[in-house]
């Protein structure tokens, strides 16, 4: 592996899907680092029919893509919208939901804000979802009594490989920071990278991971060194990027 030029060292990867990676690549341009947005996963909405709302007294969505598929499927916005997180919760609100709370966490502090505002007795509820779910959203709130149905609106694909841009900047030395928000996209890259023979190339990158499910996901490779945001959201997985930039000598010598 060839040695970076410096100004080259001031990248980092984002494997969130591409409509998600937008702002937080803007994030990151404001810090001085440049993003190769690298998908672990694409996402294919679901055409299907109205959904059937009768009975339902609110709507449980656990990401931003929930959201989006919801909002294609249904004309409906009065339905109180329960987010898993604020970045949720800021699309359910630009998608034009009246009703719209924030659990500003994971899956796990999603079914406590719902079991702790809704009863049981007024309906059932509905989470919106992909194909692939983390976590027992339904099962927490049947301990509470709720009846909880899952409307499967997308499918996240998996990537089947890297591109070529992304190989020759991980083999180049170019990376210094990668950022996982997934436990799934994690091993997905540790997959890839692995396959393509690139796996050395991680000793030199900092992992910055949204929860210790996706840090865990990564510790097949060697890493410079990996480090959790303290809160399952991007505001926190910026904290943490703020983090290892100001300790990191990648980047000592550059200008912020």
């Amino acid at each position: 592996m060839t040695a970076p030029d410096p100004a080259a060292r001031r990248r980092a990867l984002v494997t969130r899907p591409r409509a998600q990676a937008e702002t937080l690549a803007a994030a990151l341009m404001r810090r001085g680092v440049e993003a190769i947005v690298e998908p672990m996963l694409e996402i294919d909405f679901r055409a299907t029919g109205p959904l059937a709302l009768a009975g339902v007294q609110a709507v449980l969505c656990t990401s931003a893509n929930g959201v989006t598929a919801l909002a294609r499927a249904s004309a409906e916005r009065a339905l109180p919208l329960f987010a898993v997180g604020e970045a949720t919760a800021a699309a359910a609100r630009r998608a034009g939901f009246a009703f719209v709370e924030s659990a500003a966490g994971d899956a796990a502090a999603l079914a406590r804000l719902a079991a702790a505002r809704l009863d049981p007795r007024a309906g059932r509820l509905l989470h919106v979802a992909g194909s692939a779910v983390a976590g027992d959203l339904a099962g927490a709130l049947a301990a509470h009594g709720f009846a909880v149905d899952r409307a499967v609106l997308y499918d996240a694909r998996p990537a089947t490989a890297l591109r070529a841009e992304t190989r020759q900047a991980l083999a180049g030395g170019e990376i210094a920071l990668a950022l996982f928000f997934s436990p799934r996209s994690a091993a997905i890259f540790v997959g890839l990278a692995t396959a393509a023979g690139l796996a050395p190339a991680c000793a030199g990158i900092a992992a910055v991971s949204i929860s210790r499910a996706a840090d865990a996901a990564l510790a097949a490779l060697d890493w410079r060194a990996r480090s959790i945001a303290e809160a399952p959201n991007q505001k926190a997985l910026l904290d943490a990027v703020d983090r290892a930039l100001g300790r990191s000598a990648l980047f000592g010598d550059m200008p912020r």
